[in-house]
């Protein structure tokens, strides 16, 4: 006849059902970018940082201000769809209002 396991020492019956957590990944982030040309008034780009990228006056016209001499500014940091909708609405605002202005998009 078989013994049965001891109870009393590091034998026992019971079997630990372990988990594997999952961890996510957080999104990765793009940069919007405005760049400067010479025939977009300043004027129309505030009001795009305003609007699209919801800047108070003073922070769209500092932004403004610093495309204008560098060449290059960044509007936001956000994540790949959102970046996308906000190149977009610049974009399609500058074509309505007849402005070569660009607008791109490039990882954080």
């Amino acid at each position: 006849m078989a013994k049965s396991p001891s109870r009393r020492g590091g034998d026992s019956d019971t079997q630990v059902i372990t988990r594997s957590k999952t961890k996510t990944q957080k999104p990765s982030l793009y940069k919007v970018l405005l760049m400067n040309d010479d025939y977009t008034p300043m004027e129309f780009v505030v009001h795009v940082l305003e609007s699209v990228f919801n800047k108070t006056s003073e922070d769209a016209y500092t932004i403004m201000l610093h495309v204008h001499t560098k060449g290059v500014g960044v509007c936001g940091v956000y994540t790949f769809e959102v970046a996308e909708t906000k190149l977009s609405e610049v974009m399609d605002m500058a074509k309505q209002d007849g402005h070569p202005l660009q607008c791109t998009m490039e990882p954080a």
